[in-house]
């Protein structure tokens, strides 16, 4: 049976998308999915959450693999090569590193955009789910992944700078959908950081809900505890399993594994 993929994207910076893409992650893993992870944003918070802080050189990054995409040789490594362990069982990672932003302009330039969508194909066998974490902009990297993605999920943090960007990312993705990639389904909207108490949290996502916008439940409590956990370079349901948060984290998780 073939992995489900999904892309976690916005254009907006800070509004957790690697962290979710890491959560979620680390949930699918915990529950017996063999779950493959890839950091497509050069600054690499992903990987460094999944190695333990431990980077990786560069030849076993997907900067080396994007860079014999654009310098094709025979001796060319396979995709495999590029898929490497996490200390988290159940976990694969295709990790960033700093100079892979340097490629995007060199391998959109080249037409390459539908590379990234051949490599999931020829690594769905070998995993359940296929995760994608993406670049705070609409660029080579993440064009990519939406067009290589069945699903996405869009993080958002309440606020109105966000709602703003939310809606210029929702045409975004139509444009996607009508020119690249027909099958993409927009799974839902993971509401980030959300703070019950305050009036505009509340608002925003009631106005959401009323719009008819497919926002998923349950939304994911501000926290300290999802701070520490980035200083451990440590998944949540690894590190404080009994958290409130990651509980939420795992009732989400579920949500969309029943969908």
């Amino acid at each position: 049976m073939s992995a489900v993929t999904r892309v976690v994207f916005n254009q907006k910076g800070g509004v957790g998308k690697s962290t979710i893409t890491a959560n979620l992650a680390a949930v699918a893993a915990t529950q017996g999915r063999r779950v493959l992870v890839l950091d497509l944003d050069p600054q690499g918070n992903l990987s460094h959450y999944f190695l333990g802080g431990q980077p990786l050189p560069a030849a076993s990054t997907l900067y080396e693999f994007f860079d014999q995409i654009l310098n094709f040789s025979l001796r060319s490594r396979p995709t495999s090569a590029f898929v490497v362990p996490t200390p988290l069982a159940n976990v694969s990672l295709m990790a960033a590193h700093p100079l892979l932003g340097e490629l995007g302009s060199k391998l959109e330039s080249r037409y390459k955009m539908y590379k990234l969508r051949d490599t999931l194909k020829e690594l769905e066998n070998d995993f359940d789910e296929i995760w994608l974490d993406t670049p705070p902009a609409l660029n080579f990297f993440s064009r990519s992944a939406l067009i290589a993605c069945q699903r996405v999920l869009i993080p958002f943090d309440c606020d109105e700078f966000a709602r703003r960007a939310l809606y210029t990312l929702m045409d975004n993705l139509q444009e996607i959908r009508a020119d690249h990639n027909a099958g993409l389904v927009l799974e839902g909207i993971v509401i980030n950081q959300f703070q019950p108490r305050a009036a505009l949290p509340r608002k925003l996502l009631e106005e959401l809900v009323a719009e008819g916008l497919p926002v998923l439940s349950p939304p994911l409590s501000a926290s300290v505890k999802i701070r520490e956990s980035h200083q451990a370079a440590m998944p949540l349901v690894a590190f404080d399993p009994r958290h409130k948060l990651t509980a939420e984290y795992v009732a989400l998780y579920e949500t969309l594994a029943g969908k």
